[in-house]
């Protein structure tokens, strides 16, 4: 079996070396080198690095993956996993010589867009007929395209994941240490009240000026909170920044730039009280939740990503008026406000990652889908 990707992120390696394992199945993964995370080497599969070029013309830019269209052999492969994004100019003759070869597809990906647009959807949906199976990230995706009269045996959810381990560790080794994590919230000048944390990279969409201002808003109604703002980017940090000095919230906002490795993060997730990612969250939700953190997030869920499936509104976290400053302090304010709320949803985010949103499930997914599209 092949898995074509665009990039070989570090969270993906779990998943491909958890499919490695299974009865029959023996993984490679080709990947290309996109902008994004960078690559890692592989570890308990098999995978290569081939080019990926972009192909600019009338103000879009395409895809062009060669190994899309090499791989679709049976000399070299029994199944082939396949990008689903109708950007790749590679994909749709791929799949043709694909079914021409008798070689069965799958198609991998989000399903839509959150900047949809026609010709994207003919596209994406042009292709998806050519594959033998479809699968999703999220399983509210996978019900659209059956409500729309796709054939349901042909449809899988593989919901997105990160591997759990290395935060469960984390957790264990902090735990009995609540001395060392007073003196670090004290450090960090996240002492003397509950704290809301956001981790992630500064990006306008991610509506962190929202944040800003319902932190202002709690401080002017008498609330002790504070807040962590973990991470980098610019202009946009520059911009949050002089907001912060503007509204004079030095004390109650730090932003102590980017942080790499689950080690050096823990501390900053296990001094936190709640999790805001104000709009467009992705990942970072099962992040949060993996440490037992509530989400707080935009009730916008059409502009959000596929993780935002894994959010229940008032039982894991917390969706709150698009948009809408207040209505973001006063869901913030609900959850640092009660002390019994949050901790039962703290439990039921827990609960989230560890039974529903794992490597496990994610490969269990891509297993079922494998072995319909291969006939076994």
């Amino acid at each position: 079996m092949v898995i074509q990707q665009p990039a070989l992120p570090l969270y993906r390696v779990p998943l491909y070396a958890e499919l490695n394992r299974r009865e029959g199945l023996e993984v490679t993964v080709v990947y290309g080198d996109s902008d994004g995370p960078p690559n890692v080497p592989p570890e308990g599969f098999a995978a290569r690095m081939e080019r990926l070029r972009e192909v600019r013309g009338g103000g879009q830019t395409a895809l062009w993956h060669g190994t899309q269209l090499r791989e679709a052999s049976r000399k070299r492969c029994d199944v082939l996993v396949l990008s689903w994004n109708a950007r790749y100019l590679s994909l749709p003759p791929a799949l043709v010589k694909a079914r021409l070869l008798g070689v069965p597809t799958v198609l991998w990906g989000h399903g839509y867009s959150k900047a949809e647009a026609g010709w994207r959807k003919i596209g994406r949906e042009g292709v998806a007929g050519l594959a033998k199976a479809l699968l999703f990230y999220s399983k509210p995706t996978r019900d659209g395209y059956a409500k729309s009269g796709w054939d349901e045996r042909r449809l899988f959810v593989a919901p997105n994941a990160l591997d759990h381990a290395p935060s469960a560790a984390a957790t264990a080794a902090w735990r009995g240490k609540s001395e060392e994590l007073a003196r670090f919230k004290a450090e960090h000048g996240l002492a003397g009240g509950p704290v809301v944390l956001f981790v992630s990279r500064f990006e306008a969409a991610n509506r962190l000026d929202l944040l800003i201002e319902a932190i202002d808003r709690l401080r002017a109604e008498g609330s002790a909170v504070k807040a962590a703002i973990v991470g980098k980017g610019e202009p946009e940090g520059a911009r949050l920044r002089a907001m912060i000095e503007a509204k004079g919230l030095g004390d109650r906002v730090v932003m102590p730039g980017a942080i790499y490795g689950e080690e050096a993060i823990a501390p900053w997730m296990l001094s936190a009280d709640v999790f805001c990612y104000p709009a467009n969250v992705g990942l970072s939700l099962l992040h949060a939740m993996g440490y037992g953190l509530p989400v707080v997030t935009s009730d916008d869920v059409a502009a959000q990503n596929p993780e935002i499936a894994a959010l229940e509104d008032g039982v894991n976290g917390l969706l709150y008026r698009h948009d809408d400053a207040g209505a973001l302090a006063a869901a913030l304010g609900r959850l640092i406000g009660d002390r019994a709320e949050r901790d039962r949803m703290a439990a039921a985010a827990l609960a989230t990652v560890e039974e529903r949103f794992n490597i496990a499930r994610t490969a269990d997914g891509m297993e079922a889908a494998i072995r319909f599209a291969s006939g076994g």
